[in-house]
Parts: structure tokens; sequence; C-alpha cells
């Protein structure tokens, strides 16, 4: 089972990349722990979204998703959560314990149009937009996240959440981005073509984007 809970609260950072928090989502039988925070490191980013900003998202791995979704809600009591099928068509890079990924990790929120059925949804995010999505931009990382069941009263409009990992000079330098190696009509063509595809599922439109700094723990080890 994954977890994916989506934070409001300015001061959480601190406390969700804490010993003290990794002890407690421990206790409740969770293996792994994934902490995206949006933070001084991506400042330059573009941020959006239709209500109170996400300050920092939050993955866990485990078995009791109650439990560890109470540990997170020590933090921020108003956190949105989901439980997500996860998929991986571009695994991110591997990074020390507790490290910070070298990269901008861009999450976003996804909520589907009503003019299309859930199973069209999901389909034409995941078997036709993915390879788009890789193809046009400069990512190294690429995670999907299908909602499977919202979990709290808020979020129940997110149907899937995605995570895109860039070089940190995406924040500033379109082609970094796009992946287009300073050519302008190059970048232009992937721009059209990712704008096109994300519009034919409601992508290009009413979602949350959140860049963040990344880490990632292991768990099983944690007393």
């Amino acid at each position: 089972m994954k977890l994916i809970a989506a934070l409001r609260s300015p001061a959480s950072g601190s406390a969700l990349l804490s010993a003290d928090f990794r002890t407690a989502l421990a206790a409740t039988g969770a293996r792994r722990l994934q902490v995206n925070v949006d933070d001084t490191d991506v400042a330059p980013a573009m941020r959006f979204g239709p209500g109170a900003p996400i300050t920092a998202v939050v993955s866990v791995w485990g078995d009791d998703a109650a439990a560890a979704l109470s540990v997170v809600r020590r933090q921020d009591a108003g956190a949105d959560a989901w439980l997500v099928e996860e998929r991986l068509p571009l695994p991110p890079p591997p990074v020390a314990d507790g490290a910070r990924t070298d990269a901008l990790a861009n999450v976003a929120f996804l909520r589907r149009p009503a003019t299309m059925s859930p199973d069209e949804w999901r389909a034409d995010w995941l078997d036709r937009h993915t390879q788009v999505a890789i193809d046009t931009q400069g990512t190294f990382g690429y995670v999907q996240n299908p909602v499977v069941h919202c979990l709290t009263t808020g979020g129940s409009d997110v149907a899937g959440i995605v995570e895109e990992l860039f070089m940190m000079a995406a924040m500033s330098d379109h082609h970094a981005f796009y992946g287009s190696n300073g050519d302008e009509e190059e970048f232009q063509r992937r721009f059209t073509a990712l704008m096109d595809s994300c519009a034919r599922f409601g992508a290009s439109e009413g979602l949350d984007l959140v860049p963040s700094s990344r880490y990632c723990f292991d768990l099983t080890g944690t007393a």
C-alpha cells in the first residue's frame, strides 16, 4: 500500500524530515517514507493551484494507512490523503538514505474533467499520455500514482498524482525543462505537443503543481 498526503502547513517541512517523525511512522509498521518539501532550494520554480498552496507531500509505504495518516496529521490536521497505485514508467535514480535528490521534483495533483469517465481518463493518462510526457520533457524520473481511494473529506476531486524529476537548471531554463538542448524550434515543438496532450485529459487546467526537494528514507531499521 502507498499513501500520499498533501500538507499545507508552512511550518511542517523540518518536522517531516525529523527522526521523531520517522520513528512514529515506523511504529505503525511503515516500511518506507518519501518527503517532498517546497523549500528554499526550489524557491525560483513555478507553483500554482486552485486552493491553499501545498507546502509538502508525504508518501508512506506500509499496511496500516489509518495509523500512518494519524501520524502525518499531527503535523497538519487538515492534510488530504489518498491510497494510490504506484507506477514507475521512468524510475528515479537511487540516492543515499535521507539525502536530497539532486533534482527539481515537481508533484502535480490531477483532476478528471466531468466530460470523461474514470476509465477513459485513466486510460488516456496512463496509456497514451505517459510516453508523450517522457518524450517532450527533460525528465529523469517519472512516477504515476492513480488514486484508488481518497481517505479524507478534502481531496476527493483528485484522480491522480504525478511526480516528475528535472535538473535543477529547469527552474530557470526552459531548454533544461523540455530537454531541447538550446534548440528553440525543438522547444516549441515539444511544448506544443505536451500542452496538446495534457489538454486531451484535462491536465492543462485545475491542477496543483508543487515544486519540491525530495528525500527518501528506509524505515525498516528505525526503532
